[in-house]
C-alpha cells in the first residue's frame, strides 16, 4: 500500500469533445471501437495494464510490442514507397510481432503492399487482421516508447485513444537499471540509476508535452494507484475508454503479467510482491540524496514525496549530469527523424537470421 497522500490526481486538463486543445480533431463517435494505446516510460507498469485491457475481453490478444513508430518507420523511411513496404515485410515477417500475430503471410503482405502509406495505417491494418481473426471488436498497442510519438499516432490514427501509466521514478530507475538498460558514459559507470532517472524524467516530460494537445483523447494513471486501487482506477479507465474493464473479470481471465508479474526484482525477503516504493529498501541514503538531487524538482511536479524533507539542491554533478544526458536523449531522438533513422537497431523485435542468407 501507498500513503494517502503520496501521489497526486493527474494534473492534465481536459478538452472539450470534439477538439484537442492543439486543434487536432478528437474523435468520440464509436469510442468503444477506437484503439487504445497503453503508453509510458519503460519499467513504469505499461505491461500490466495492457495485460489488464486484453484480460478484459473484447481486445485482440497480441503478445509483443510493435515499436511501430520508433523503430519501424524511421528504419524503413515511412514506408510511403512499394520499396520501402517490400522491405519492411522482408524483415517483419521474420520478427517475433509477426510470429505472434496468427496472420498468414501472404494475405497480411498482399493487404500491407495495396492499402497502406504510412506507419498508422501499416499498424492498423495488422492489428484490425488480428481482431478480425480473433472475433473481438477492438485492439490495443502496448509499445512504451510510442510514448514520443502520440502527435503522429493521432494524426494518422484520429480515433486512437491514450493511456500514459507514470510510475515513481526511483522505483522505475532501479527496475531499469536492474534490466540492464542504463548506459551512462564510460567515466559515469557507477551512475546507472542516477541516468535513467534522467531518462525517466525526460520521457514523462516529453510525453505530458504531448498530451497538451490530445485533450479529452488523452488519460493519465498512476502506477501506484493501479497497484494499490485497482477497482477504482480501472472504473476510470472504464469510463474513458468506454469499455467495461471488470476487475474480477480481468483476475480470472488472468493473461500475462496480471496473474505472473513482470518484475525485475525476485519477491521481498518476507516472501511477499510488493512493486511499490521498492526504493525506499534498495537506495541506500547516498543514493537517495543524489538521485533526488537529479530529478527530485520533477517528482515533487507529479506529486511523490522526497525522502528528505529539504527540497535538493543542484550542485555541479547534477548540472552536469542533466546538461549532457537531457542533451544525449534529444540527439537521438532527433536522429530517428533524419536519414540517420535507417541505421536504427531492430533487436528489440526479435528477427530471425534470413534462411537465404
Amino acid at each position: 500500500m501507498i500513503e494517502k497522500d503520496s501521489v497526486m490526481t493527474p494534473t492534465v486538463k481536459l478538452a472539450a469533445a470534439g477538439t484537442t486543445s492543439g486543434g487536432m480533431q478528437s474523435v468520440h463517435a464509436g469510442k468503444h471501437n477506437a484503439p487504445v494505446f497503453v503508453l509510458g516510460c519503460p519499467r513504469s507498469g505499461t505491461t500490466v495494464l495492457y495485460h489488464m485491457l486484453l484480460s478484459a475481453g473484447n481486445f485482440a490478444v497480441y503478445r509483443a510490442e510493435s515499436n511501430v513508430f520508433n523503430l519501424l518507420v524511421p528504419r524503413f523511411r515511412g514506408l510511403h514507397s512499394a520499396a520501402d513496404r517490400q522491405e519492411l515485410l522482408e524483415v517483419w515477417l521474420r520478427s517475433k510481432p509477426f510470429r505472434v500475430s496468427g496472420l498468414g503471410a501472404h494475405e497480411i503482405s498482399e493487404k500491407i503492399m495495396a492499402e497502406c502509406r504510412s506507419g498508422g495505417d501499416f499498424l492498423r491494418i495488422v492489428m484490425q487482421e488480428v481482431a478480425r481473426k480473433q472475433g473481438v471488436d477492438r485492439w490495443a498497442d502496448c509499445t512504451p516508447d510510442h510514448l514520443l510519438y502520440m502527435a503522429e499516432i493521432k494524426r494518422e490514427i484520429p480515433e486512437s485513444l491514450f493511456i500514459h501509466i507514470i510510475r515513481d521514478g526511483r522505483d522505475v530507475a532501479l527496475s531499469y537499471a536492474h534490466q540492464g538498460w542504463s548506459h551512462p558514459m564510460p567515466w559515469d559507470r557507477d551512475e546507472r540509476v542516477g541516468v535513467a532517472g534522467l531518462y525517466w524524467e525526460w520521457v514523462v516530460r516529453k510525453g505530458r508535452e504531448q498530451a497538451r494537445r490530445l485533450g479529452a483523447d488523452y488519460q493519465e494513471v498512476r502506477f501506484e494507484e493501479l497497484i494499490s486501487n485497482p477497482r477504482e482506477t480501472l472504473s476510470r479507465l472504464s469510463k474513458f475508454i468506454d469499455h467495461d474493464l471488470d476487475y474480477d473479470r480481468i483476475r480470472s481471465a488472468g493473461i500475462g503479467s496480471v496473474s505472473q508479474p513482470n518484475s525485475s526484482f525476485a519477491k521481498d525477503p518476507e516472501g511477499t510482491f510488493n512493486p511499490v516504493e521498492r526504493w525506499k529498501k534498495q537506495m541506500s541514503p547516498g543514493q537517495m540524496t543524489g538521485f533526488e538531487e537529479l530529478v527530485g524538482d520533477f517528482l515533487l511536479e507529479l506529486g511523490y514525496n522526497l525522502a528528505s524533507e529539504a527540497k535538493p539542491v543542484r550542485g555541479f554533478r547534477a548540472a552536469r549530469f542533466r546538461a549532457t544526458y537531457l542533451a544525449m536523449f534529444e540527439a537521438k531522438q532527433w536522429m530517428k527523424a533524419t536519414p540517420l533513422g535507417r541505421f536504427v537497431k531492430l533487436s528489440n523485435i526479435e528477427v530471425e537470421p534470413n534462411p537465404s542468407g
